[in-house]
């Protein structure tokens, strides 16, 4: 009510401390006449005010509405890639959103920065989702902020790409543990939070990679399709608790590792895709925007959509 308080005062300011020129000595009638205008004037201002000073409280009354219903989401690898382009879509559809990173905090933070210029709100939190320790953290960091989750984004992953043949259990176990277990704890650790409410929404980033197997990547592959297969469960268990489970599965986004494949990996790779081009990070965050936000997604669950 302070902001109310401060519109009002700062309206009646604007209008009632206009400087007046003494009036030059007149007639009664003419005093009388003027006298009647003055009031008449004044009542019209003060008719005005009390008009401007209701539209303004129902707009502060209505932005703190807006601010205490807007959407809670949590990104895990926010920092960068397609990761920061979904969290900077919740940002600019208002929403609170909780940045997750592994290293980099002052990406992070400029992530958060941006956020809340679109008029959305922000904080970072570190940590490993492979960690049941970490993942709780970051799950309590978020209901301690905002009171609650309305959206997670599975989105954090690694690679550690190597033929079968020779890869090391190491780089197996790294891939699956942050691509596969991750996404099991955060949806363990965020649906306990969504059941209590009975809605809620589940978005896993997997790839095209884990539907058609790539040469190099078998860690990667695998740990991907079983994310689909962890969503199309899920989505089962929790239907009748109103929370919705979704995977998005991209192909070739423009990315610092798309860039780094040379000319003559993209040429045969753009010959495989019907569009000819790879893909933009804001592309997939625009499809995962509208599974986690839009009245459009709340009837569509256990689905994996190709982008």
């Amino acid at each position: 009510m302070g902001t109310i308080a401060a519109a009002k005062a700062a309206v009646a300011a604007a209008v009632f401390q206009s400087p007046c020129s003494p009036a030059p000595a007149v007639s009664f009638a003419a005093r009388s006449v003027r006298s009647g205008r003055r009031r008449g004037a004044v009542s019209l201002s003060v008719s005005g005010v009390r008009t401007h000073v209701a539209a303004v409280e129902q707009a502060v009354v209505q932005d703190a509405i807006a601010q205490s219903e807007a959407p809670v989401v949590v990104v895990t690898g926010a920092s960068r890639g397609i990761g920061k382009a979904i969290a900077l879509a919740f940002g600019k559809a208002g929403c609170k959103v909780l940045v997750n990173y592994a290293r980099s905090s002052t990406d992070a933070e400029e992530v958060c920065k941006e956020i809340e210029g679109f008029g959305g709100q922000a904080i970072t939190f570190r940590g490993d989702v492979s960690n049941e320790a970490d993942v709780d953290s970051m799950i309590k960091a978020a209901v301690d902020t905002w009171g609650t989750i309305d959206v997670l984004v599975n989105n954090a992953g690694i690679t550690r790409d190597t033929l079968l043949l020779r890869m090391k259990k190491s780089q197996w176990q790294d891939v699956v543990d942050l691509n596969l277990t991750g996404v099991f704890l955060c949806t363990q650790a965020a649906t306990k939070v969504m059941m209590k409410k009975k809605k809620g929404r589940v978005i896993n980033i997997a790839s095209v990679v884990g539907l058609t197997g790539n040469l190099g990547q078998v860690n990667y592959a695998a740990a991907k399709a079983a994310v689909i297969g962890l969503t199309k469960t899920t989505a089962r268990e929790f239907a009748s608790r109103n929370i919705t489970v979704n995977a998005v599965a991209p192909g070739f986004i423009s990315s610092d590792m798309t860039s780094q494949l040379g000319e003559e990996i993209e040429k045969k790779n753009l010959i495989t895709i019907p569009l000819g081009r790879y893909g933009e990070p804001e592309e997939v965050a625009d499809l995962v925007e509208f599974l986690a936000l839009s009245p459009g997604g709340s009837y569509i669950t256990g689905q994996v959509v190709r982008t």
